[in-house]
């Protein structure tokens, strides 16, 4: 019978994060080994019926998101990832366009969204840091199968890029 399973790592600082994700796999794998269970990254690995999807969610924050008035720095960094949604398409990992739907918690592959506490957007701003006004942001586009290296490396290079980026407005829950 099929499953789900989900799991977190960190936090981690910079390149870290990859480390620990990749050794986490390795050891989820060998372990399924041992026991005779079929493991899969596939970011949805079953397409018929009504089944979600495997993301890698990232959780991003830097020191003045932590800060005072974090959260307009967070908004800042969230427009930026808007103006370049297709280029972090592209390196956030294969198959995705399954799993990016628009339904089952996702936003769709096709269009940039964010919102507070909406796990239907592509990135989430959780109630916490919205009523704290610091704190950090949550990408839901990485596919479980995303290379840690290249989906943290491409959010900060496009997050900390000295550009102005037009504002987006946040989606609220019921547009979820």
């Amino acid at each position: 019978m099929p499953g789900q399973q989900e799991y977190q790592v960190g936090p981690c600082v910079g390149i870290d994060a990859g480390d620990q994700l990749f050794m986490s796999r390795y050891i989820l794998q060998r372990i399924c080994e041992e026991f005779q269970v079929y493991c899969t990254f596939h970011p949805k690995p079953i397409v018929d019926g009504d089944w979600n999807g495997a993301g890698m969610h990232t959780n991003v924050s830097t020191k003045a998101m932590r800060e005072e008035g974090g959260l307009e720095v967070i908004k800042k960094a969230i427009y930026k990832l808007a103006a370049k949604h297709q280029e972090h398409i592209a390196v956030y990992g294969t198959g995705n366009e399954l799993r990016l739907t628009g339904k089952h918690e996702t936003a769709s592959i096709d269009q940039f969204s964010f919102g507070v506490a909406n796990r239907g957007a592509s990135v989430r701003i959780g109630r916490d840091t919205e009523s704290e006004g610091k704190g950090y942001f949550e990408d839901r586009r990485p596919s479980s199968n995303a290379d840690p290296y290249l989906v943290t490396g491409k959010i900060m290079a496009t997050i900390m890029e000295d550009v102005d980026a037009p504002i987006v407005e946040a989606l609220n829950r019921a547009e979820a």
